[in-house]
């Protein structure tokens, strides 16, 4: 067996279910899931329509890089959203969904063989990048969030030594769990210690069409082309249709950016197998090209977090997060785990304790205290989490 797996960490809901066995539930309350962050909202008639009329695309084997209209209807997508100019060709390039393209972009650009190769994480992380990082044989740094700046990472924890080790560089932004948004000035200094340091960044974008204010979130292609870098170098963009469009079964998303590790990863991914399905990309293209759907999804969410929110401000430190589905929010007494489990045992209500989704760096646990809330479900049963979240925090003693 690979001696790297004995390195990765249980997923945090292994954890938390086995932290949960000996909990029985409160048969008083239907349960009600925010623990895990699953679109729970319909998915639209027209990707449902596209893929039912796309499967004699079966019996085909599709190509790795994927139809060039899928490519096109990419970098088209980019260009409206981002106001970005890609190549379709080269610096665009379908995955099935964010998360095994981030896992794999680390086996196709780290170096073992290299002395330190290490990989830097924001704190908490969502747990792809650290295990990515340790099959590929690195080693992890992880920059915590700060609460006193909306929970943006604290990248100046990383030391010049750690730097100039660094080969892979994962970014959340929107942020998981925090929902917090990297600003231009940000990008600016990640993108000069890049360029310094030569480590590759990849931006993991999934939450990016999930916001509550008038300004949609700033993306990193957006932020370097902003900043005169339009090569895009050392960098690649990942989202995915799973939030936007409600479809996490179907499995779709892009990588775009730098066209060098592009066709790196392409040749990676050549051999990994990881073509995406001729059925899947012309649905791919049908939600791609449509954002009336989008603009629902996101008009739900909105309606939702403006109905809950104040609901768990009065008993809860939390509130309205830049972009995202997910609140997060500190809990009375500091102990997430403890509250968590009390919670589903009196009221039949699931949420993620924070501090599984966060590794103890530079001498504290950043997802400590605190707990996730996925709002996926829809506004009558959050809201009544809601208010049973409410009643209970009233009345918790920690232990």
């Amino acid at each position: 067996m690979n001696p790297l797996l004995q390195s990765l960490q249980p997923y945090p809901f292994e954890r938390l279910r086995a932290l949960t066995q000996s909990v029985t539930p409160s048969a008083a309350h239907r349960a009600i899931s925010l623990g895990i962050g699953e679109p729970k909202h319909p998915t639209p008639p027209l990707i449902e329509d596209a893929l039912m009329g796309a499967l004699s695309g079966l019996s085909a084997y599709p190509a790795t890089a994927g139809d060039p209209a899928l490519r096109e209807a990419l970098a088209a997508w980019v260009q409206r959203r981002y106001g970005v100019s890609l190549n379709p060709g080269t610096q665009v390039l379908p995955v099935n969904g964010s998360r095994e393209a981030l896992f794999a972009l680390a086996q196709t650009v780290v170096d073992p063989t290299r002395a330190g190769a290490t990989v830097v994480c924001p704190n908490p992380f969502y747990q792809i990048y650290e295990g990515a990082a340790l099959l590929a044989g690195a080693q992890t740094a992880f920059a915590n969030s700060d609460a006193s700046r909306n929970f943006a990472a604290d990248w100046s924890q990383i030391d010049d030594s750690t730097w100039a080790r660094t080969q892979l560089l994962y970014v959340c932004s929107p942020g998981n769990p925090t929902g917090a948004v990297m600003p231009l000035a940000e990008w600016e200094r990640l993108f000069e210690l890049s360029d310094r340091h030569g480590f590759v960044i990849a931006s993991d974008e999934c939450y990016s069409e999930i916001y509550f204010r008038d300004q949609a979130p700033l993306g990193s292609l957006e932020a370097a082309q902003r900043l005169g870098r339009g090569d895009f170098r050392r960098l690649l963009a990942f989202t995915s249709l799973s939030k936007r469009s409600n479809v996490p079964g179907m499995r779709s998303g892009f990588v775009a950016g730098d066209a060098q590790i592009v066709k790196q990863f392409l040749l990676y991914r050549t051999y990994h197998g990881s073509a995406m399905s001729p059925t899947v990309q012309r649905a791919s293209i049908a939600a791609w090209n449509d954002e009336a759907h989008v603009q629902a999804n996101r008009a739900l969410y909105k309606r939702k977090f403006e109905q809950v929110t104040p609901v768990l401000a009065e008993v809860l430190e939390v509130a309205l997060p830049d972009a995202g589905f997910y609140l997060w929010a500190a809990v009375p007494g500091g102990d997430d785990v403890d509250y968590a489990l009390k919670l589903l045992a009196q009221y039949n209500v699931a949420v993620l304790p924070g501090s599984l989704l966060a590794r103890t760096a530079h001498g504290a646990n950043p997802g400590a205290g605190r707990i996730r809330m996925a709002l996926v479900a829809g506004v009558e049963e959050c809201l009544e989490a809601a208010h049973r979240i409410h009643q209970f925090t009233k009345d918790y003693r920690p232990s």
